[in-house]
């Protein structure tokens, strides 16, 4: 009995110092976004005693965050003057942001003229690792319809826009994600490796992807991939709908409109090549 109230005790206790360090936690990750937006162009680099005083917080506190930061790329140190600056890290992050703002921007006519060619809901998404993160939605007028909303996220491996994405990034790429932990979303989601490889192999012969119900039961869709100035697939753009309406034939009709438009919106953002 003794023994089970001392358990009971320390588990107590361990919730308590638990719910402490919480708020801890919170502000040590609120300081360290504030320590990252101190840094601007003018003053490209700071050193910790500049940080501390502009943070109200003790060099100590400066010095852990900034290790932290450095370790995750986030910061570097000049080790010359042991000043630190914004790590390449965030450089990428923004290029990400950029990508999307760009892509969103350039695509946004050209969603409208394709989702009144075909009146399915017209989407744009962007490959972020395993997963493709949608950008843009612009809904169906019918009642039944496919919903996306933006930021909503789904599995690279079995969406089409993320197969239109990830049949073209580098082998090393296309091998992670496939070699990951790939969960199925619905009774036909495809995960066998070696077959969704098959999968991705028929997107570049076509130039665009193709998805029945394997990411949403009742649903299918198609995409295209977008492309840069570098030639890069950066984005995707398509359509999605109830499995009724999108029959076969009507698939195989709406696909070069899909391709059309991700090349119309490739060219606007530089790429010149005249096919994928």
């Amino acid at each position: 009995m003794d023994i089970a109230l001392e358990s009971k005790k320390q588990d107590v206790a361990q919730k308590k110092a638990a719910r402490r360090a919480e708020p801890q936690r919170l502000s040590s990750v609120a300081t360290a976004m504030h320590l990252l937006k101190t840094f601007s162009e003018g003053e490209a680099e700071l050193g910790v005693t500049t940080l501390a005083k502009r943070l109200g917080v003790a060099k100590s506190t400066v010095y852990r965050l900034a290790s932290t930061l450095v370790a995750e790329g986030m910061l570097e140190q000049n080790r010359e003057n042991e000043k630190y600056r914004l790590g390449i890290a965030l450089f990428g992050l923004g290029a990400l942001v950029r990508q999307r703002m760009n892509v969103s921007n350039e695509a946004r006519p050209h969603i409208f003229a394709l989702r009144e060619a075909t009146n399915e809901t017209v989407r744009l998404a962007i490959l972020d690792g395993a997963d493709i993160m949608f950008v843009y939605d612009l809904e169906s007028t019918q009642a039944i319809r496919m919903r996306a909303n933006l930021g909503d996220r789904k599995p690279a491996f079995c969406s089409s826009e993320g197969r239109a994405m990830l049949a073209f990034q580098e082998e090393p790429a296309i091998e992670r994600i496939l070699g990951g932990e790939l969960s199925p979303r619905t009774a036909k989601t495809e995960t066998d490796p070696v077959q969704l490889g098959k999968a991705l192999a028929r997107v570049r012969k076509t130039g665009y992807s193709l998805e029945d119900e394997q990411c949403e039961a009742g649903m299918r869709s198609l995409a295209a991939p977008i492309r840069d100035a570098d030639g890069r697939v950066v984005a995707a753009v398509g359509i999605a709908g109830p499995r009724q309406r999108l029959s076969e034939d009507v698939m195989e009709t709406f696909a070069p409109q899909v391709v059309e438009t991700a090349r119309v919106i490739s060219s606007r953002l530089g790429y010149r090549a005249a096919s994928f």
